[in-house]
């Protein structure tokens, strides 16, 4: 239940379209509704803007579809993170509307074509290709969220060539999203080139002393360049969120 719904099933009762009574029906799972192993929050589109995301580590197959069917009954759509080929796979047997996203590690379902009111195109920038499956989750949050999206991968500070000749998303874009590992450092280029928002992702990716994402994810909280606010390592989603939010009209 999000805004534009609860308007509307308010609408059909001032117009006499259904009764009290099935209004009530229709809200009686509102604002969760409780399946003994999760109370599936259909209050949060109303609340936030964007209906539950899954985190799909942890969850069986069985569990993921059932609090998917409740989102879909309800007019949400479904958005599940980190989902390996196995569970994938098992999902998509019962659930074969969802579309699963290998790379970023994503299911999805459609319900809804969503346009959010935003106030432009946000872009999705990776230092290295084995840093794209972060900057996957981070582009397909933001999609499903509704915002335009740009991506420039591979432009990493080993050859700031590359960057530069992104040089139109640059100067376009009003959030950036920029994920990198190894020693983090794309996001201060970034930030000192443009005056907006850059959200940075450390990613795990790098030799021993990266240990694990630590050593870029210190460096992009030490960074010189104002406006630079870092998420979790190889939290993509947790940055097109951000993005997302900042992007609002």
């Amino acid at each position: 239940m999000n805004k534009q719904g609860l308007l509307g099933l308010l609408e059909e009762v001032r117009a006499g379209e259904i009764s009290v009574e099935r209004a009530v029906e229709r809200l009686k799972h509102w604002p969760y509704e409780d399946l003994g192993f999760a109370r599936v929050d259909h209050h949060r589109a109303l609340r936030q803007g964007r209906p539950e995301v899954l985190y799909g580590e942890g969850k069986t197959p069985g569990q993921i579809v059932d609090i998917s069917r409740r989102l879909m009954a309800a007019g949400s759509n479904v958005l599940v993170t980190r989902v390996d080929e196995a569970k994938a796979a098992a999902v998509r047997s019962d659930l074969p509307e969802s579309e699963h996203h290998p790379l970023a590690r994503l299911l999805t379902v459609k319900v809804d074509e969503v346009k959010a009111d935003c106030r432009g195109t946000i872009a999705v920038f990776c230092a290295g290709t084995s840093d794209v499956p972060v900057a996957e989750e981070a582009r397909l949050t933001i999609e499903m969220m509704g915002h335009p999206v740009k991506t420039g991968y591979d432009v990493g500070v080993a050859g700031l060539h590359r960057l530069l000749g992104e040089r139109e998303t640059l100067e376009a874009a009003t959030v950036f999203v920029v994920v990198a590992g190894m020693e983090g450092a794309l996001p201060s280029v970034v930030g000192g080139l443009v005056d907006r928002p850059v959200v940075a992702v450390p990613t795990s990716v790098g030799y021993g002393t990266s240990f694990g994402g630590l050593a870029a994810l210190l460096g992009m909280l030490n960074s010189c360049a104002a406006g630079v606010s870092v998420v979790n390592i190889d939290n993509g989603f947790g940055a097109g969120v951000v993005a997302a939010m900042i992007n609002r009209a």
